[in-house]
């Protein structure tokens, strides 16, 4: 709605078409939860992306890492909410997890208030925000779940990267509050990790991941697909040769990534 939030032109920056701007989305902990809205020209209804920032459950934010994606999804007539949510360590797990299904529903309650089709919903995460992304997908109803998934260099196995990293990871131990692997943490990893719950019925999965990422390594995307196609879920993998996890530089190794990102979806949905 309108008076929700700040409208922006996008012919400023020679894109047809709005974004509104921290629109509320919901209230939890007492935070009010908000989300931008790209809306492209025209009466709709068009595909929805909901998009899930990185930042290691502690930082980032809806304006920042993955706006190289607004453009091409507003060309091609998408309409993208682009959502923030309750970070570490004000906020412990399952916070996040909490505010991005409540994201979803909202979403699917609203998307036709901006152009959007409720029956065609995508939802894409970058780094820690793939995570949150799958992890609402794969543990959600079939009726809740969207209709397709995007993970940009996502963790999506967190007891496997564990064993890999030797302990808790930085991010894990602001998010968790714990030091130490113990089984109840260890319980926790395995309720986060999006991969320990792929099942029939999913809806497909598109994974895109640099060899040369030191954060997220790329055998957790080469993994997810293997579970997905196993499990007889649609998935596909883009390679970028040599990229690191910066989403930033990405385009130095594969210059078309998001008009690939957004042409899957356009077959998706």
């Amino acid at each position: 709605m309108w008076r929700l939030g700040l409208v922006l032109c996008l012919t400023i920056a020679g894109l047809p078409g709005e974004v509104r701007r921290d629109i509320e989305y919901g209230r939890a902990g007492g935070v009010s939860l908000r989300l931008d809205a790209g809306v492209p020209e025209g009466a709709g209804p068009f595909p929805v992306v909901l998009i899930v920032h990185g930042g290691g459950w502690s930082g980032g934010d809806k304006a920042a890492d993955h706006t190289a994606l607004f453009q091409p999804l507003t060309d091609s007539k998408f309409v993208w909410f682009s959502v923030n949510y309750r970070l570490a360590p004000e906020n412990r797990w399952p916070a996040c997890y909490e505010d991005v299904k409540t994201a979803l529903g909202w979403v699917r309650a609203h998307a036709a208030e901006y152009h959007g089709d409720p029956k065609r919903i995508a939802i894409l995460g970058y780094s820690v925000g793939g995570q949150l992304a799958s992890l609402v997908t794969v543990r959600s109803a079939p009726e809740e779940r969207p209709q397709a998934v995007v993970l940009l260099s996502a963790p999506t196995d967190l007891i496997a990267d564990t064993v890999r990293r030797g302990g808790l990871s930085p991010s894990l131990k602001g998010l968790l509050g714990e030091t130490e692997l113990t089984p109840l943490v260890s319980r926790t990893l395995y309720e986060m990790s999006p991969a320990l719950f792929v099942q029939r019925g999913l809806p497909p999965f598109l994974l895109v991941a640099g060899t040369a990422d030191q954060s997220v390594p790329y055998s957790q995307a080469v993994h997810l697909r293997e579970v997905l196609e196993k499990t007889g879920v649609p998935a596909t993998l883009i390679t970028l040769p040599n990229a690191p996890h910066a989403i930033a530089k990405w385009p130095q190794f594969l210059p078309d990534f998001a008009e690939q990102v957004v042409s899957w979806l356009r077959r998706q949905l």
